[in-house]
Protein backbone atom coordinates (compact mmCIF):
# COMPACT_ATOMS: atom_id res chain seq x y z
CA UNK A 1 0.00 0.00 0.00
CA UNK A 2 3.23 2.06 -0.30
CA UNK A 3 2.34 3.47 -4.37
CA UNK A 4 1.39 7.04 -4.72
CA UNK A 5 -2.15 5.88 -6.73
CA UNK A 6 -4.07 5.33 -3.42
CA UNK A 7 -7.19 2.77 -3.32
CA UNK A 8 -10.78 3.05 -2.74
CA UNK A 9 -13.77 0.53 -1.74
CA UNK A 10 -17.46 1.69 -1.61
CA UNK A 11 -18.59 -0.66 0.56
CA UNK A 12 -22.26 -1.67 0.03
CA UNK A 13 -24.17 -3.94 2.23
CA UNK A 14 -27.18 -5.17 1.02
CA UNK A 15 -30.47 -6.85 2.49
CA UNK A 16 -33.17 -7.46 -0.30
CA UNK A 17 -32.29 -4.19 -2.14
CA UNK A 18 -33.05 -5.64 -5.58
CA UNK A 19 -35.49 -2.19 -5.91
CA UNK A 20 -32.21 0.06 -5.61
CA UNK A 21 -28.79 -1.48 -5.76
CA UNK A 22 -28.50 -0.99 -9.47
CA UNK A 23 -28.92 2.47 -9.12
CA UNK A 24 -26.63 2.65 -6.28
CA UNK A 25 -23.72 1.33 -8.38
CA UNK A 26 -24.61 3.18 -11.14
CA UNK A 27 -24.33 6.29 -8.95
CA UNK A 28 -20.68 5.38 -7.68
CA UNK A 29 -19.77 4.77 -11.21
CA UNK A 30 -20.16 7.72 -12.44
CA UNK A 31 -18.97 9.86 -9.13
CA UNK A 32 -15.88 7.64 -7.97
CA UNK A 33 -15.30 5.36 -11.28
CA UNK A 34 -11.42 4.99 -9.80
CA UNK A 35 -13.21 3.23 -6.58
CA UNK A 36 -13.62 -0.67 -6.63
CA UNK A 37 -17.42 -1.64 -5.34
CA UNK A 38 -17.89 -4.22 -3.09
CA UNK A 39 -21.66 -5.80 -2.75
CA UNK A 40 -22.03 -7.79 0.36
CA UNK A 41 -25.28 -9.39 0.49
CA UNK A 42 -26.59 -10.78 4.00
CA UNK A 43 -28.95 -13.58 2.63
CA UNK A 44 -31.56 -11.62 0.62
CA UNK A 45 -34.51 -13.69 -1.08
CA UNK A 46 -34.90 -11.13 -4.10
CA UNK A 47 -32.68 -10.51 -6.99
CA UNK A 48 -30.06 -8.49 -4.93
CA UNK A 49 -26.92 -10.51 -6.29
CA UNK A 50 -27.77 -11.26 -9.93
CA UNK A 51 -28.02 -7.38 -10.12
CA UNK A 52 -25.15 -6.04 -8.36
CA UNK A 53 -23.09 -8.91 -10.27
CA UNK A 54 -24.56 -7.53 -13.61
CA UNK A 55 -22.42 -4.74 -13.71
CA UNK A 56 -18.99 -4.84 -14.39
CA UNK A 57 -15.80 -4.75 -12.28
CA UNK A 58 -18.33 -4.88 -9.17
CA UNK A 59 -17.56 -7.60 -6.57
CA UNK A 60 -20.30 -9.49 -4.89
CA UNK A 61 -19.73 -11.62 -1.56
CA UNK A 62 -22.06 -13.15 0.66
CA UNK A 63 -22.49 -12.98 4.24
CA UNK A 64 -24.33 -15.79 5.85
CA UNK A 65 -24.25 -14.58 9.46
CA UNK A 66 -27.67 -12.38 9.46
CA UNK A 67 -26.90 -8.50 10.45
CA UNK A 68 -25.24 -5.40 9.20
CA UNK A 69 -23.05 -5.62 12.07
CA UNK A 70 -21.45 -8.89 10.82
CA UNK A 71 -21.56 -7.65 7.59
CA UNK A 72 -19.38 -4.91 8.39
CA UNK A 73 -17.25 -7.31 10.58
CA UNK A 74 -16.34 -9.09 7.04
CA UNK A 75 -15.75 -6.28 4.89
CA UNK A 76 -13.37 -4.58 7.20
CA UNK A 77 -11.24 -8.05 7.35
CA UNK A 78 -11.51 -9.01 4.23
CA UNK A 79 -10.83 -5.90 2.25
CA UNK A 80 -7.77 -3.64 2.25
CA UNK A 81 -7.61 0.17 0.38
CA UNK A 82 -6.36 3.23 1.62
CA UNK A 83 -9.90 4.70 1.66
CA UNK A 84 -13.21 3.39 2.17
CA UNK A 85 -16.82 4.68 1.63
CA UNK A 86 -20.10 2.65 3.56
CA UNK A 87 -23.31 3.39 2.22
CA UNK A 88 -26.57 1.46 2.46
CA UNK A 89 -27.52 -0.38 -0.80
CA UNK A 90 -31.18 1.56 -0.40
CA UNK A 91 -30.40 4.85 -2.27
CA UNK A 92 -31.34 7.06 0.53
CA UNK A 93 -27.57 8.88 0.28
CA UNK A 94 -26.41 10.59 -2.62
CA UNK A 95 -23.09 9.42 -4.10
CA UNK A 96 -22.04 13.51 -5.14
CA UNK A 97 -20.54 13.88 -2.08
CA UNK A 98 -17.85 10.64 -1.79
CA UNK A 99 -15.85 12.45 -3.40
CA UNK A 100 -15.20 15.12 -0.74
CA UNK A 101 -15.15 12.21 1.90
CA UNK A 102 -12.59 10.49 0.26
CA UNK A 103 -10.23 13.78 -0.12
CA UNK A 104 -11.13 14.53 3.48
CA UNK A 105 -9.57 10.85 4.07
CA UNK A 106 -6.47 10.88 1.76
CA UNK A 107 -5.35 14.30 1.94
CA UNK A 108 -6.42 15.59 5.28
CA UNK A 109 -5.66 12.36 7.25
CA UNK A 110 -8.92 12.04 8.34
CA UNK A 111 -9.87 8.56 9.95
CA UNK A 112 -13.88 9.00 10.25
CA UNK A 113 -15.79 11.04 8.03
CA UNK A 114 -19.54 11.11 9.16
CA UNK A 115 -22.13 11.81 6.31
CA UNK A 116 -24.47 13.95 8.62
CA UNK A 117 -28.17 13.89 7.55
CA UNK A 118 -29.81 15.19 10.53
CA UNK A 119 -28.24 18.93 9.95
CA UNK A 120 -29.78 18.62 6.09
CA UNK A 121 -32.81 17.02 4.92
CA UNK A 122 -33.40 14.00 7.29
CA UNK A 123 -36.34 14.76 9.31
CA UNK A 124 -38.33 16.33 6.31
CA UNK A 125 -37.73 13.14 4.71
CA UNK A 126 -38.20 9.99 7.21
CA UNK A 127 -41.54 9.86 8.07
CA UNK A 128 -41.34 7.60 11.26
CA UNK A 129 -41.54 10.40 14.17
CA UNK A 130 -40.44 7.45 16.78
CA UNK A 131 -37.18 6.93 14.62
CA UNK A 132 -36.59 10.68 14.73
CA UNK A 133 -36.35 10.70 18.42
CA UNK A 134 -34.83 8.01 18.53
CA UNK A 135 -31.92 9.38 16.72
CA UNK A 136 -31.92 13.00 18.45
CA UNK A 137 -31.97 11.13 22.17
CA UNK A 138 -28.89 8.82 21.27
CA UNK A 139 -26.47 11.31 19.69
CA UNK A 140 -27.55 13.79 23.19
CA UNK A 141 -26.89 10.43 25.17
CA UNK A 142 -23.20 9.84 24.00
CA UNK A 143 -22.21 13.53 23.25
CA UNK A 144 -23.12 14.21 27.18
CA UNK A 145 -21.20 11.36 28.07
CA UNK A 146 -18.09 11.13 25.90
CA UNK A 147 -18.46 15.40 25.97
CA UNK A 148 -18.34 15.42 22.20
CA UNK A 149 -20.20 17.81 19.77
CA UNK A 150 -20.73 14.72 16.63
CA UNK A 151 -24.16 15.89 14.77
CA UNK A 152 -25.31 12.28 13.36
CA UNK A 153 -24.14 9.14 15.62
CA UNK A 154 -26.23 6.68 13.44
CA UNK A 155 -25.74 7.85 9.52
CA UNK A 156 -24.94 4.67 7.19
CA UNK A 157 -22.98 7.12 5.29
CA UNK A 158 -19.31 6.84 6.50
CA UNK A 159 -16.04 7.09 4.87
CA UNK A 160 -12.96 5.53 6.96
CA UNK A 161 -9.11 5.15 6.78
CA UNK A 162 -7.24 2.24 6.12
CA UNK A 163 -5.82 2.43 10.31
CA UNK A 164 -9.67 3.15 11.60
CA UNK A 165 -10.65 0.29 9.75
CA UNK A 166 -8.30 -2.32 10.47
CA UNK A 167 -8.18 -1.03 14.16
CA UNK A 168 -11.83 -0.76 15.11
CA UNK A 169 -13.61 -4.01 16.22
CA UNK A 170 -16.81 -4.94 15.68
CA UNK A 171 -19.00 -6.47 17.98
CA UNK A 172 -22.53 -5.92 17.25
CA UNK A 173 -24.37 -7.92 14.93
CA UNK A 174 -27.02 -5.72 13.91
CA UNK A 175 -27.88 -2.15 12.70
CA UNK A 176 -26.26 -0.95 16.42
CA UNK A 177 -22.95 -0.66 14.39
CA UNK A 178 -22.97 2.50 13.51
CA UNK A 179 -23.27 3.47 17.13
CA UNK A 180 -20.76 1.50 18.17
CA UNK A 181 -18.16 2.61 15.23
CA UNK A 182 -18.83 6.55 16.62
CA UNK A 183 -18.34 5.49 20.37
CA UNK A 184 -14.92 3.62 19.28
CA UNK A 185 -13.34 6.34 16.94
CA UNK A 186 -14.18 9.13 20.15
CA UNK A 187 -12.93 6.76 23.03
CA UNK A 188 -10.07 6.40 20.77
CA UNK A 189 -9.33 9.87 19.90
CA UNK A 190 -9.60 9.19 15.60
CA UNK A 191 -9.24 12.21 13.79
CA UNK A 192 -13.38 12.86 13.07
CA UNK A 193 -14.48 15.05 10.20
CA UNK A 194 -18.87 15.75 9.72
CA UNK A 195 -20.14 16.73 6.66
CA UNK A 196 -23.25 17.86 5.82
CA UNK A 197 -25.56 15.22 3.55
CA UNK A 198 -28.85 15.02 2.28
CA UNK A 199 -31.18 12.43 2.62
CA UNK A 200 -33.82 11.15 0.85
CA UNK A 201 -36.79 8.26 2.13
CA UNK A 202 -36.37 4.62 0.27
CA UNK A 203 -38.21 5.04 -2.96
CA UNK A 204 -41.53 3.20 -3.78
CA UNK A 205 -41.22 -0.22 -3.35
CA UNK A 206 -38.04 -0.55 -1.30
CA UNK A 207 -39.10 -1.61 2.50
CA UNK A 208 -36.75 -0.34 5.84
CA UNK A 209 -35.61 -3.69 7.78
CA UNK A 210 -35.24 -1.15 10.50
CA UNK A 211 -37.95 -1.76 13.68
CA UNK A 212 -38.25 1.42 15.71
CA UNK A 213 -38.27 0.18 19.32
CA UNK A 214 -36.42 -3.36 19.09
CA UNK A 215 -33.42 -2.04 17.41
CA UNK A 216 -33.56 1.64 19.15
CA UNK A 217 -33.47 -1.10 22.45
CA UNK A 218 -29.90 -2.72 20.42
CA UNK A 219 -28.93 0.80 20.23
CA UNK A 220 -29.37 1.74 23.98
CA UNK A 221 -28.11 -1.80 25.25
CA UNK A 222 -24.97 -0.50 22.80
CA UNK A 223 -24.13 2.24 24.42
CA UNK A 224 -24.51 1.54 27.86
CA UNK A 225 -22.43 -1.52 27.23
CA UNK A 226 -19.57 0.21 25.82
CA UNK A 227 -19.88 3.11 28.69
CA UNK A 228 -18.94 0.11 31.19
CA UNK A 229 -16.46 -0.77 29.06
CA UNK A 230 -14.57 2.73 28.13
CA UNK A 231 -15.80 4.75 31.09
CA UNK A 232 -16.00 1.79 33.71
CA UNK A 233 -15.41 4.42 36.53
CA UNK A 234 -18.50 6.42 35.94
CA UNK A 235 -20.19 3.63 35.24
CA UNK A 236 -19.73 1.69 38.16
CA UNK A 237 -19.53 4.90 40.24
CA UNK A 238 -23.31 5.53 39.19
CA UNK A 239 -24.20 2.26 40.24
CA UNK A 240 -22.18 2.31 43.72
CA UNK A 241 -24.27 5.62 44.17
CA UNK A 242 -27.19 4.30 43.70
CA UNK A 243 -26.57 1.33 46.49
CA UNK A 244 -24.73 4.19 48.67
CA UNK A 245 -28.41 6.63 48.59
CA UNK A 246 -30.35 3.39 49.45
CA UNK A 247 -28.31 2.57 52.10
CA UNK A 248 -28.46 5.92 53.90
CA UNK A 249 -32.22 5.59 52.77
CA UNK A 250 -32.80 2.68 55.03
CA UNK A 251 -30.36 3.67 57.86
CA UNK A 252 -31.71 7.84 58.48
CA UNK A 253 -34.52 6.77 60.39
CA UNK A 254 -32.53 3.43 62.37
CA UNK A 255 -30.08 6.40 63.20
CA UNK A 256 -33.15 9.46 64.10
CA UNK A 257 -34.88 6.76 66.04
CA UNK A 258 -30.84 5.96 67.87
CA UNK A 259 -30.68 9.83 68.56
CA UNK A 260 -34.17 9.64 70.61
CA UNK A 261 -34.22 6.72 72.16
CA UNK A 262 -30.62 5.17 72.56
CA UNK A 263 -31.73 2.27 70.74
CA UNK A 264 -31.88 0.76 67.72
CA UNK A 265 -34.62 -1.38 67.22
CA UNK A 266 -34.67 -2.44 63.72
CA UNK A 267 -31.37 -4.97 62.96
CA UNK A 268 -32.65 -6.18 59.97
CA UNK A 269 -32.97 -2.92 58.38
CA UNK A 270 -29.60 -1.85 59.78
CA UNK A 271 -27.70 -4.91 58.44
CA UNK A 272 -29.60 -4.50 54.72
CA UNK A 273 -28.36 -0.91 55.01
CA UNK A 274 -24.79 -1.94 55.77
CA UNK A 275 -24.82 -4.43 53.11
CA UNK A 276 -26.32 -1.53 50.44
CA UNK A 277 -23.27 0.59 51.77
CA UNK A 278 -20.89 -2.43 51.44
CA UNK A 279 -21.79 -3.04 47.72
CA UNK A 280 -21.71 0.61 46.63
CA UNK A 281 -17.90 0.88 47.86
CA UNK A 282 -17.11 -2.66 46.36
CA UNK A 283 -19.15 -0.94 42.71
CA UNK A 284 -16.67 2.16 42.76
CA UNK A 285 -13.31 -0.27 43.77
CA UNK A 286 -14.36 -2.38 40.77
CA UNK A 287 -14.63 0.90 38.53
CA UNK A 288 -11.25 2.40 39.54
CA UNK A 289 -9.50 -0.88 38.78
CA UNK A 290 -11.64 -1.23 35.45
CA UNK A 291 -10.65 3.03 34.79
CA UNK A 292 -6.98 1.90 35.33
CA UNK A 293 -7.14 -1.00 32.52
CA UNK A 294 -9.03 0.95 30.15
CA UNK A 295 -6.28 3.67 30.56
CA UNK A 296 -3.64 1.03 29.80
CA UNK A 297 -5.57 -0.19 27.13
CA UNK A 298 -5.39 2.74 25.36
CA UNK A 299 -2.19 3.06 25.47
CA UNK A 300 -1.63 -0.61 24.26
CA UNK A 301 -3.54 0.95 21.20
CA UNK A 302 -1.86 3.94 20.40
CA UNK A 303 0.94 2.00 20.22
CA UNK A 304 -0.62 -0.68 17.82
CA UNK A 305 -1.85 1.95 15.66
CA UNK A 306 1.24 3.41 15.55
CA UNK A 307 3.01 0.58 14.64
CA UNK A 308 -0.02 -0.41 11.83
CA UNK A 309 1.02 3.06 10.39
CA UNK A 310 4.78 2.51 10.55
CA UNK A 311 4.57 -0.60 8.60
CA UNK A 312 1.97 1.11 6.29
CA UNK A 313 4.33 3.69 4.81
CA UNK A 314 6.84 0.70 4.42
Amino acid sequence: MSDNKKSIAVLVPCYNEEKTVGKVIEDFKKNLPEAVIYVYDNNSTDRTSEIASSYENVIVKKEYRQGKGNVVRSMFRQIDADCYIMIDGDDTYPAEYAKEMVRLVLEEDVDMVIGDRLSSTYFTENKRPFHNFGNVLVRWLINKLFKSDVKDIMTGYRAFSYDFVKMTPIVSSGFEIETEMTINALDKRFNLREIPVSYRDRPEGSVSKLNTFSDGMKVIKTIFKMLRDYKPFFFFGIVGLIFILASIGFFTPIFIEFLKTGAVAKFPTLIVSVGLLSIGVICWAIGLILEVIAKKNKQDFIIRLNLLSSKKKH
